[in-house]
């Protein structure tokens, strides 16, 4: 039996997420003004969102390049979040991010405009960016935020 949710306020969601600009990088944190990583920044904007985060987060490597036959990351938000076409995706949304060809998706932005994403990058912390073509041809997965 699927259960059809809700999805939050992408202003909201967007809200919270740029409440995290200028947070440092820091690998598998999730403290806001303290360090994050990009997951880490993603579950930071759950637990304002939506809620306590529904399962610890497992150890997880930096590789970018990683393969393997498994969407770790995508099967994870799909047990919480709602997926939607990356075609669809709207301000609000999370975006999985397939860093190299033939590469597991690996990497955490949130749409804050039609043109612009929020993500924690490595040496320069939590940033807002133009969504680029580098970017959206990166786009594997996206997912909204349910309500709480």
């Amino acid at each position: 039996m699927t259960q059809r949710l809700a999805s939050a306020d992408p202003a909201r969601v967007i809200t919270i997420a740029r409440a995290w600009l200028g947070t440092p990088y820091h690998d598998q944190a999730s403290l806001r003004g303290v360090g994050c990583d990009c997951l880490g920044l993603a579950r930071g904007v759950w637990r304002e969102v939506v809620g306590p985060e529904p399962f610890p987060i497992p150890a997880y490597s930096r590789d970018w390049g990683e393969t393997g036959p498994r969407e770790v990351l995508a099967e994870g938000a799909r047990r919480m979040m709602i997926e939607v076409e990356t075609a669809a995706a709207r301000p609000g949304a999370l975006v999985l991010f397939r860093m190299k060809p033939r590469a597991i998706a690996k990497h955490v932005g949130i749409l804050t405009g039609p043109d612009s994403f929020l993500h924690a990058y490595e040496r320069l912390g939590v940033i807002e960016e133009p969504l680029t073509p580098y970017w959206l041809r990166r786009i594997a997965f996206a997912f909204l935020f349910p309500q709480r």
